[in-house]
């Protein structure tokens, strides 16, 4: 459907000026070309066409707009036209004149005249072509079509592609308007689009840009200001067409997934926190997958601290391995006997780790929860690292040094980004409805066998389906015996939401007696069937079919392709397909009915209705091979057949597994209604086609047998009859979801088209790159608002699904904002900040691509297989979205009715390494896949030219599709590629096979050679060849005495050039480009040709561009490349600095004795001079040679430059030891030097300022820390907090972005900065910390600090042999490296300039390299520090190792065996090693780690090399760090013999710098550049005096500041080297932190070495003191009285020495909860002050050999126990007090609150160490019931830490013992037992409890004995008082 409007004119305009209109419909606008200089009339004449993809209402609108246009300013409106189009719905057609509005709505003057027409594609309104507007310019087609592509097709827009169309040429316009935002070029074509010759004549009517003329346009337009300022920079954008714009067609050969590839994951358990139980004794489990871990066990504690490191090693595919569960948990009390009780779990998949940052989760807290009971809550927190390496992966770990507690758990929860941290429990609803079409699963045999006995047939194949999720499995139940099982099940999972495990698993198996089979496999990925954002949704999905893909479905026993239906690698064969459906819950914990355990479920479901999954529509599949080719010639003999396949349809072989049941109720002739939909499934029967008479399927070509082509390949001659097939297929029409999917992948071709092209550009260092990225940022921008009208279309289709519905919304919402994103980000860009919104826009790549990949299927993957004998051989994979038709363009699939190249394959592993390298065979495709309605439409986009010829049927039907196409129209073309070559030793092919002449023996081969392909007969379309040539495929081979090895192969596409185009700039000639060579996945070298394709017009040849050369006659000719092509060339000097050769190896079991190094570049090349003896010196004695060469001006042109070292051998004979090719001669390029400005000014002041703030700093000697407590580790550890605070003020979002040099720069100042800060801010910082002397902690090895100490010696790794088949080429193979070759490469253009040659001292032999050291052999003394080892890989079974340090260099070793460090991973060694070295014979340095074996050999943990001859030559100087500051003695005594003033005197002296003057007061000299310091330093005795050591140390540490000569010095320092074990290569083995000294042994010697040796941890007492507690909760109840009490005591012990733990007596019967001990504890312990942690050594078993050191924090726990006689002690409370940082007592027990806990974050805290004493009264506290913490009980307890020396002198007793007893506590009497004193406890009892009832019942006794006594005697005394007596 499309709406075209043809604008005629524009009359009764005011004024004269410039205008241009602007057309929009659907919010889609395009603008009219600039009238320049109208009058009153504007004659536009213009036709715009919208492709539509939804009926156009009757109540829409048309808009048109006039303007003034302006170039400079925003264009001013002159009136507006709307109009509704009810009329044009109704007619179709209509002519209209009307006049224009203005702003305010009034009608204007001047009026506008436009034609409508309006077509619907059922042909209602008839079928017109574009040309009927009468008077329509020819070459408007063009500029339309151009427009329609603009939007968002990706196709070129062909004859065929919609009806009627005519292309009479193909110009294409731009459009130039200047509104902001809008791009002025926005129909920019790159330099790839020719106009042709008339335009020339009609001058810039049609603004016709050139990419060159594109600038000087923008000049004009700007008027003469820089293109990229003002308004115009944001203007500028050059956009471009997709389809043949890629010369580099991307093909990927090899499948990649399904490799096994090696991983480490590392998992550090720190500790655990808050664990929910009382007094536990926890240990964790880690389990990954099968394997389980456990961490030792700690006693009688809630929060233990175990630091161990566990290291898990994988190898299989990926996805394997990210689908991996990572399960902790922690038990309670597990011993031999017990399994331990589950105290809660932590699940995540590995995948979620590997998607980190870095790969790793760094101290975060995993939070435990209780899988058998969701309502409980937390069950506690595991504080964790976990990091995954794969193959290459460093991974970079914050230091290990002083671990501060980062106490704040919820902000550092074990969570990926965005996932909140407050996780709800769910349930996943996995509902199984049915599955069909599945293969055979058993021998069809037995069922034979079965058959003739009972007469009954069964389906082979018994299936359940298996769902994993999580860690859990659960299944359906199984269907006997069916292809079409019926389960209508759910499967129940309950997990927390959102879940850390990503993807789903779904697979089909078949049930068998002896071992279960998976039918077929297929992965639910929940990112994409949710949206996390606020208007997002739960994973919902289907319900919808899934189809899955494995291996062939033939029945064999052994499947060698069985992987593939596990889900790994690529499925090569439809298998089944599934209809299932998942929803998620999320629970209300609170309500009742609730299932608390978390078992996955397993319940029916009700059945789902037909219609439910969509409508089914009979689809048309059509195919036409058009060629087949490079037909590997192993099946070259044996007639070959394609077959095409989607679902079953197709399959004739092994597709159709006919149901049985359905045949018998088919011959019943019942239940036709339900048997329609399955039937479906199967090929159409005959039946079927008889009863419609409709068309059987054709689905394989006929078998032909192959023609050889050339000694490799051959092809099968479809020359003028192109065999078809066609299939009818019946699916639910789901065509909405592709469609939605198409235009989002469209958009992402575009985008990456267009990013690559800027990156291309960035690269060749081209003019302009931020207009290009505006264009593409433009493009991306309207095609996302295009995606929005589009698929906001007619949505009430049937089986639409939920998530149809919600990914709908979200897609939407996410393009809208995209395409603002894009705008915004448009206007942002500028030439300098280009390469950051080139990252944002990889990143909306990125969200295109995960937007686009649609998770419900609808039509299964096209498969296309190559029979032979009628077995399967290759297979090539179509997606069947790319094939589908669709009216509207944007939808339609990208190869739909397009000729395509597929290249043939082998199925599963046999593709792996290099069976996988050759191409099975090249078809040209052409495939269209579309409803059967759509059917007519079917040969639309198969090039012109070609009749059908049909089957010939009784019926006599029209609809029937060819057997095979006839070609009548073919043009012949001409073929010339021109080829300069790099890497491969090569002979070529080309289709149309033409090979190279063979050159030998070298990886970077020069062709310079034209090859043509005469009258190449073509067929198709002119035009289309043109817009979309096809594919040459370049292989190149190594030609050897038998059979050629392939060595890769590239793919390009010709510049075509039609006969009636001119051949000259600036499309032609083509321009050289380099093809990136594969083989396999890797890469293989590059190719630098270029290529065309020259139709042959009726002049025949001799219109064609002339060739020169002679004509070979045999071979055709060889000729060089043409003129225009060839670069220019210029003439360069190539300078070589032979310096030596290092560590060769062996040839063929000969060592090498006299070898020579060859040069060569682009045919020239020059010779060492030969190394006599090379074991004696394998130095060459000739340091510099050079020879000149030819080389284009071009730099990325320049040929790489090949190094070969050969072993002259007696008589004559020669061997190659190795060869390596310099790719880049770049880095090799000579600048002569600019003149240095005079920098004196800046300097000075720039240091002033900074000596300053040291002198203040020096001036506060008051808190100066005793000299003598100071070592070199207070250096080190001082040196590594600085570290880490410079790593935290990066921020982290930079972080990722900075390289090494920023950090390195940032770290650098931070130092100073430090400096600086100590006068200024003291008070803040810790003092004693900021007046350490410090030096740099690098966090890797130092040469990537210092650019491999490459300043002026380079080393060249020399190869030998084949490279392996792996996927990575980063990973150097370390077995093909035979040796190094060192030295250096100098190139520049001759001649050079005048005043270079005659500087003085210039020694002509040396040419560039003046000033270098001798190459003599020297003698060395080699200092090796290593401080410690950290994160090694454990060697024992217990997950441990016993490391010791080896030491080789040259001949000697070292070997520490005797002080290994006993079951360490992260071993301090602290220990220096001298050894004695002679360069060169000496120089690789490695240290290795071993782990010590009491039997057995000993293994490599992992090793590290160095060379020491790059350090000890570079101009860096790494001899020697220099240190921060000079003193003479204490631990930052100066350790290099030469002083700085020596240092500084003779680097000036080798640079030919001016200096160093001293001056007075304290200024220094250098170079026109004036340093400060200070003058005077202390010697040992406190003695002032006067020196020039300062002022040169600050030189030496400013050299980089040095004009010309200066660089930077490496300082004092430890550099971290990873350890990398042989065996397992490219992954890290755990770091190694060291440091290398050098001395020459010439000059004095140096002092001794400095003492590191790990510190000896302290001896501390900590005497504890518990006088009292209060409010201890009561436990007991006593037997007669039922009174409440508890028996109290306290128990205490230091964290680590539970073993040592003691108790207080006890407390009997206190009554109150009240408690008084005066009783001490005494703890001695071990302690580091610098790593603040308690050392202990134990034995971690009876049958240990040695004793263990654990570092440990210093925490000192007390609990409070209720003591019992019969049974176990009952546990009330406890806290746990950190000695370097807890609370402070409260001053009395009613202070004391359970908010001291609770608040712990807030409130201040002191230390022990600091405070040294401190009483006070803390609260105990426990969990209750609900795991609320209580307070159960307070004490009064006093804290005195003392040193062993202090405690020596006033030793104490133990409780209440002598040394210094403390007094009997005033404990109530009741404390003995009743029994002993029955009635004082009688007393103290009743008399306590009781006694106002005691009180009341004497009273009411009294009050009864009263009136007892009343009633007793008042009858007498009445007696007596009536008788009177």
């Amino acid at each position: 459907m499309a709406l075209v409007v043809y604008l005629k004119t524009v009359t009764q305009l005011r004024g004269k000026g410039d205008r241009i209109a602007k057309v929009s419909f659907r919010g889609l606008s395009f603008y009219s070309r600039v009238l320049e200089n109208c009058e009153d009339e504007a004659r536009f004449e213009e036709v715009f066409r919208w492709p539509i993809a939804s009926k156009v209402d009757g109540n829409e609108m048309l808009e048109i707009q006039v303007f003034n246009y302006s170039k400079v300013f925003t264009n001013r409106l002159i009136g507006t036209f709307c109009m509704v189009l009810q009329k044009v719905v109704e007619e179709g057609h209509l002519e209209v004149s009307d006049t224009l509005t203005d702003d305010n709505n009034t009608a204007i003057q001047t009026s506008v005249s436009i034609e409508i027409r309006y077509q619907l594609m059922d042909g209602s309104v008839q079928v017109w072509s574009d040309g009927e507007f009468l008077d329509v310019p020819t070459d408007r087609d063009g500029m339309f079509q151009f427009e329609t592509e603009s939007l968002l097709s990706a196709h070129s827009q062909s004859s065929g592609t919609s009806p009627g169309r005519s292309i009479s040429s193909t110009h294409f316009k731009c459009i130039l308007n200047s509104r902001a935002g809008k791009g002025v070029f926005s129909a920019m074509k790159l330099g790839k689009v020719r106009s042709s010759k008339d335009d020339h004549k009609k001058g810039d009517d049609p603004a016709i840009l050139e990419a060159e003329d594109l600038d000087r346009k923008a000049m004009r337009l700007a008027g003469g200001l820089d293109p990229d300022t003002v308004s115009l920079a944001s203007v500028t954008a050059v956009t471009t067409n997709v389809s043949n714009k890629r010369s580099k067609p991307d093909i990927k050969m090899e499948p990649s997934s399904g490799r096994p590839m090696d991983y480490q994951i590392s998992v550090t358990v720190i500790e655990a926190r808050q664990l929910v139980g009382l007094n536990m004794d926890p240990m964790v489990c880690v389990e990954i997958g099968e394997e389980k871990k456990y961490t030792s066990m700690k006693e009688s504690t809630n929060c233990p601290y175990y630091n161990e490191y566990f290291v898990f090693d994988f190898h299989v595919p990926p996805d394997v391995m990210f689908d991996k569960i990572l399960k902790l948990s922690v038990i309670h009390s597990k011993n031999l006997l017990r399994s331990g009780t589950l105290v809660g779990t932590f699940k995540l998949d590995i995948g979620t780790v590997y998607s980190q940052p870095e790969h790793q989760f760094y101290h975060k807290w995993a939070m435990l929860s209780d899988h058998d009971d969701i309502t409980a809550g937390c069950k506690g927190y595991i504080k964790c690292d976990i990091a995954i390496m794969g193959k290459g992966d460093n991974i970079k770990t914050p230091h290990k040094a002083n671990e501060t507690d980062d106490d704040d758990i919820e902000g550092n929860l074990l969570l990926p980004e965005g996932v909140p941290s407050e996780r709800q429990w769910a349930r996943f609803y996995v509902k199984i409805y049915r599955a069909e079409g599945l293969p055979k699963m058993n021998t069809s045999i037995m069922a034979n066998v079965k058959k003739a006995f009972i007469g009954e047939n069964k389906d082979l194949v018994d299936p359940y389906v298996l769902v994993q999720f999580a860690g859990q499995k659960g299944k359906t139940s199984v269907q006997k015996s069916s292809y079409e099982p019926i389960w209508n099940e759910q499967i129940i999972f309950t997990e927390m939401f959102p879940p850390l495990c990503k993807r789903m698993k779904v697979q089909i198996r078949d049930s068998d007696k002896v071992n279960d089979v998976a039918i077929g496999t297929h992965f639910i990925d929940l990112r994409k069937i949710s949206n996390d954002g606020d208007k997002g949704f739960l994973p919902t999905l289907g319900p919808a079919w899934v189809n899955m893909y494995g291996s062939t479905r033939n029945y064999t026993l052994m499947d060698e392709h069985q992987d593939l239906n596990e889900g790994l690698g690529e499925g090569v064969s439809f298998r089944a397909r599934l209809l299932l459906s998942v929803a998620v819950e999320i629970l209300d914990i609170t309500s009742v009915e609730i299932m608390s355990s978390t078992e996955v479920q397993l319940e029916p479901v009700s059945m789902i209705s037909e219609s439910a999954t969509g409508k089914v529509e009979e689809f048309f599949l059509f195919g036409a091979f058009l060629e087949a080719t490079m037909i590997d010639r192993k099946i070259g003999d044996k007639p070959i057949n394609f077959e095409v396949t989607i679902g079953n349809y197709g399959n004739e072989i092994d597709g159709v597994s006919k149901s049985v049941s359905r045949r018998k109720k088919n011959r019943e002739g019942g239940g036709e209604a339900d048997e329609e939909e399955s039937e479906l499934i199967q090929n159409s029967t005959d039946e079927e086609a008889e009863d419609d008479g409709d068309l059987v399927s054709v689905s394989s070509s006929p078998p032909m047998k192959p023609v050889i082509t050339d000694r490799n390949y051959f092809h099968l001659p479809y020359f003028e009859k192109k065999p078809c097939i066609y299939i009818k297929s019946w699916w639910q029409d789901q065509r909405r979801r592709l469609y939605n999917s198409n235009i989002m992948d469209k958009i992402a071709d575009k985008l990456e088209e267009g990013l690559n092209d800027v990156q291309e550009i960035i690269k060749t260092e081209k003019p302009y790159p931020e207009r290009r990225l505006r264009g593409v940022l433009e493009e991306l921008s309207t095609g996302c608002s295009r995606f929005v009208t589009l698929a906001n279309k007619d949505q009430s289709q049937a089986g639409r699904t939920k998530l149809d519905r919600e990914r709908l919304k979200s897609c939407m919402r996410e393009m809208e904002s995209m395409s603002q994103q894009a705008k915004t980000l448009r206007s942002q860009v500028k030439r300098n900040t280009v390469r950051d919104k080139l990252k944002a826009a990889l990143n909306f790549l990125h969200r295109l691509r995960f937007l686009a990949d649609e998770p419900q299927h609808s039509i299964p993957d096209v498969f296309i297989w190559m029979m032979s004998n009628n077995k399967r051989i290759a297979y090539a994979r179509i997606p069947s979205k790319d094939i589908l038709y669709s009216i509207v363009d944007e939808e339609m699939g990208k190869d739909c009715g397009k000729v395509k190249a597929c290249f043939l394959r082998l199925p599963g592993k046999k593709g792996f390494g290099q069976a996988g390298w050759t191409v099975q065979a090249k078809l040209e495709m052409y495939l269209w896949l579309g409803l059967n309605k759509q059917r007519k439409d079917f040969l639309s986009g198969l090039p012109n030219g070609f009749e059908e010829k049909k089957a010939m049927k009784s019926s006599g039907l029209q609809s029937v599709p060819p057997i095979s196409l006839i070609y009548n129209s073919k043009d012949e073309l001409y073929l010339p590629s021109f080829l300069q070559s790099r890497h491969g030793k090569p002979c070529h092919a080309v289709f149309f096979i033409y090979s190279f002449h063979v050159l030998n023996e070298t990886l970077c081969p020069t062709w310079d050679q034209l090859l043509i392909f005469d009258n190449v007969e073509l067929y198709g379309e002119v035009s289309e060849l043109r817009d979309d040539p096809p594919i040459i495929v370049i292989e190149i081979y190594d030609q050897d005495t038998g059979k050629a090895d392939f060595i890769g192969r590239t793919f390009a596409k010709p510049l075509t050039k039609m006969a009636d185009e001119h051949y000259g700039p600036p499309r032609f000639p083509a321009q050289l480009e380099y093809y990136q060579i594969y083989r396999g996945n890797c890469t293989a070298g590059e190719l630098l040709a270029a290529f065309e394709l020259l139709q042959i017009g009726p002049a025949g040849k001799t219109e064609l561009p002339p060739t020169d050369g002679p004509a070979d006659c045999d071979r055709g000719p060889i000729m060089p490349v043409p003129l225009g092509i060839r670069p220019v060339l210029s003439r360069y000097r190539i300078e070589v600095l032979f310096w030596g050769l290092r560590e060769l190896k062996r040839i063929n079991l000969a060592q090498v004795d006299r070898p020579r190094v060859d040069i060569e570049c682009a045919g020239k090349g020059v010779q060492s001079a030969l190394i006599q003896n090379y074991k004696k010196n394998p130095n060459f004695n000739t340091l510099v040679k050079w020879f000149e060469v030819d080389l284009p001006e071009n730099e990325l042109l320049h040929p790489p430059l090949n190094i070969r070292v050969v072993d002259c051998r007696a008589f004559g004979r020669y061997t190659l030891v190795g060869s390596h090719a310099v790719t880049s001669l770049r880095k090799f390029i000579y600048i002569p030097p600019k003149q240095a400005k005079d920098w004196a000014n800046a300097g000075t002041s720039l240091l002033k300022k900074k000596k300053k703030k040291k002198k203040k700093g020096e001036e506060t000697e008051d808190e100066e820390p005793d000299e003598s407590m100071l070592d070199w580790w207070s250096k080190y550890f001082a040196s590594i907090e600085t570290m880490m605070e410079v790593r935290n003020s990066i921020r982290p979002d930079e972080a990722h972005m900075k390289g090494t040099k920023t950090k390195e720069k940032s770290k650098a100042r931070s130092f100073k900065d430090k400096k600086k800060s100590q006068g200024s801010e003291g008070p803040e910082k810790k003092m004693p910390k900021s007046k350490v002397d410090e030096l740099l902690v690098y966090h890797k090895e130092l040469e990537s600090e210092f650019d491999h100490f490459e300043d002026w010696l380079h080393t060249f790794n020399l190869y030998r042999g084949k490279a392996g088949d792996d996927d990575d080429t980063t990973v150097v193979d370390d077995d093909r490296i035979v040796g190094r070759f060192k030295g250096s490469l100098c190139m520049y253009k001759i001649p050079l300039s005048e005043e270079f040659t005659r500087e003085t001292g210039f020694d002509p032999n040396m040419g560039m390299f003046q000033s270098i050291p001798h190459n003599d052999p020297i003698n060395v003394l080699v200092r090796i520090y290593v401080v410690r080892a950290t994160d090694l890989h454990p060697a024992d079974i217990n997950g441990k190792a016993d490391p010791y340090i080896v030491i080789k260099l040259g001949k000697s070793e070292i070997k520490d065996k005797e002080n290994y460090i006993s079951k360490q991973l992260n071993p301090v060694f602290g220990k220096s090693f001298d050894m004695e070295a002679t360069f060169p014979m000496d120089s690789m340095l490695t240290v290795s780690v071993y782990d010590w074996d009491l039997v057995g050999t000993d293994d490599l943990i992992g090793e590290t090399k160095v060379d020491l001859e790059n350090r000890y030559y570079s101009k860096h100087r790494a001899t020697c760090g220099i240190a921060f500051s000079y003193s003479l003695h204490g631990y930052n005594m100066w350790r290099d013999p030469q002083k700085p003033t020596h240092i500084l005197a003779k680097l000036c002296k080798e640079g030919k710098v001016d200096g160093p003057h001293y001056g007075p007061g304290g200024k220094v000299k250098v170079s026109n550049r004036v340093f400060l310091g200070p003058t005077e330093i202390e010697d040992e005795n406190g003695f002032k005096k006067q020196t020039e050591e300062h002022l040169a140390l600050t030189v030496l540490k400013h050299w980089e500041e040095i004009p010309r000569v200066g660089c930077k010095l490496v300082p004092e320092h430890v550099e971290t080297r990873p350890l990398l074990n042989p065996d397992k290569p490219g992954i890290e083995q755990g770091r190694i932190e060291m440091w290398v000294d050098m001395f020459p042994l010439d000059v004095p010697a140096p002092g001794p070495a400095i003492d590191i040796s790990p510190r000896k941890p302290k001896r501390y007492e900590l005497r504890v003191i518990i006088w009292n507690t209060d409010e201890v909760i009561l436990e007991d109840d006593d037997y007669f009285t039922g009174e409440k009490s508890s028996d109290i005591f306290v128990r205490g012990w230091l964290k680590g020495q539970q073993e040592d733990k003691q108790d207080t007596d006890v407390h009997y019967h206190s009554l109150t909860g009240e408690g008084n001990f005066n009783w001490r504890f005494v703890f001695p312990f071990d302690y580091l002050m610098a790593e603040e942690k308690i050392v202990i050594s134990k034995r971690e078993s009876l049958f240990s050999w040695d004793e263990t050191e654990y570092k440990i924090p210093a925490r000192l726990t007390l609990q409070v126990w209720d003591a019992d006689h019969f049974s176990a002690d009952d546990f009330l409370g406890a806290i746990e007090l950190d000695l370097n940082r807890f609370l402070r007592g409260a001053k009395t027990a009613k202070q004391c609150s359970i908010d001291m806990v609770l608040n712990e974050q807030d409130l201040p805290t002191i230390s022990i160490f600091k405070q040294k004493r401190v009483k006070g009264w803390w609260p105990f506290v426990a969990r209750d019931e609900n795991d609320e913490l209580q307070l159960t009980g307070k004490v009064e307890a006093e804290l005195h830490l003392m040193t062993a020396e202090e405690a020596e002198k006033n030793p104490v007793g133990l409780g209440r013992n002598e040394p210094d007893p403390l007094e009997k506590p005033n404990r109530p009497d009741t404390s003995l037992v009743w029994f002993m004193n029955p009635l004082k406890s009688i007393r103290y009892f009743i008399w306590h409890n009781y006694r106002w009832l005691i009180v009341k019942t004497v009273v009411l006794l009294l009050f009864l004995l009263l009136l007892g006594l009343f009633l007793y005697s008042i009858p007498g005394y009445l007696v007596k008082k009536l008788l009177g007596a």
